[in-house]
């Protein structure tokens, strides 16, 4: 009954060989579950009609800034040192591609296409969230590229980090403006050529819309929830070979006895001794210790729950934080039409 039985406890994203057909992205929370849908089985992605008034209000602002000349950093003046610099309305759209091609830096292999996929969904779903001041087809041509199974090309090195996915993320919104380079079907394609296959024009970006492009966490987002998921398979795999083990060397079932582990109260240890109780009851194989004259199992049985376990407490905290992340806003600067 094992196999069943490990069936059972594999908590993973596909469960029971069901997979999220649709992400809609209504502007709220996306959860781990719909990127690994997405990145890693080809998911399809719809824009709801929330975000769209979410994103359409935000753009109002941003309309509103820019015919007024107001001056705010981004959507009106430069970048970085020249964030005091006044840019005329007749050169904010070739302010806003040049964002993109002086930041297309990036160097070393090509990231993989499930990396891509995980990035482009977390791109749109926070420029979905209305607070980025892009128009609604930015977000949704960027939909379609993903749906139609078309990754730009993105190398893999080059990112600033904590100030924001710079370099990756320009050379994603090179290809929406015709420009980089993208995959479909393992052929590499000129931007222009890619927009051409999914029946798309290339976008003209408006004021603030390149900077909102490339301000983000979504390279690193897109990482570590891909890594969370594969750790998570991982110890629970673990756990598998070590209930075999279990059996396979006639161990003892008591050091996964409940009162031991609630007694040291560590969430980690109690859920993997759970799992492993789980996977080796009603074991024939552990009738043989009734009567039997061994004192205790070898220690690397019997301390699995506690090594598991600190594994399974750091993944709940990096899971915590990738959640908060995931559904972040990290541009800048943001808009609150509100208010």
């Amino acid at each position: 009954m094992m196999p069943e039985r490990i069936a059972s406890t594999m908590k993973t994203t596909i469960h029971n060989n069901t997979i999220t057909p649709q992400v809609v992205l209504d502007g709220d929370a996306l959860s781990k579950e719909e990127v690994i849908a997405v990145a890693r089985y080809n998911a399809q992605v719809t824009l709801g009609e929330n975000a769209k008034k979410r994103i359409r209000a935000a753009r109002a602002v941003i309309d509103s800034i820019a015919a007024e000349g107001q001056k705010v950093y981004g959507v009106t003046t430069g970048f970085g040192h020249l964030s005091t610099v006044r840019i005329p309305q007749e050169q904010l759209v070739e302010l806003q591609h040049n964002l993109l091609r002086s930041h297309a830096a990036g160097v070393g292999p090509m990231l993989d296409e499930e990396v891509v996929r995980a990035m482009m969904l977390l791109l749109a779903a926070s420029l979905a969230r209305g607070h980025s001041g892009v128009r609604v087809e930015v977000v949704q041509t960027l939909i379609t590229l993903l749906n139609k199974q078309v990754y730009p090309q993105i190398p893999s090195r080059g990112s600033v980090g904590a100030s924001g996915d710079l370099a990756p993320l320009a050379h994603l919104g090179l290809v929406l403006v015709g420009e980089g380079e993208a995959l479909c079907d393992g052929k590499r394609c000129t931007g222009n050529e890619i927009l051409q296959f999914a029946g798309l024009e290339p976008l003209h970006l408006q004021a603030k819309e390149g900077l909102a492009l490339i301000n983000g966490t979504h390279l690193m987002e897109a990482n570590a929830i891909l890594a969370l998921e594969d750790a998570s398979i991982l110890i629970q795999s673990a756990e598998v070979a070590c209930a075999m083990s279990i059996e396979g060397l006639l161990g003892s079932h008591v050091p996964l006895d409940a009162r031991i582990h609630a007694r040291r109260g560590q969430h980690g240890q109690q859920e993997s001794a759970s799992h492993l109780r789980t996977l080796v009851q009603d074991s024939e194989i552990n009738r043989s210790h009734q009567g039997c004259s061994r004192v205790q199992d070898p220690y690397t049985l019997r301390c699995a729950p506690q090594v598991f376990g600190a594994v399974r407490d750091a993944l709940d905290y990096c899971s915590a934080i990738f959640e908060r992340e995931l559904n972040a806003v990290t541009d800048n600067p943001l808009i609150f039409p509100d208010d």
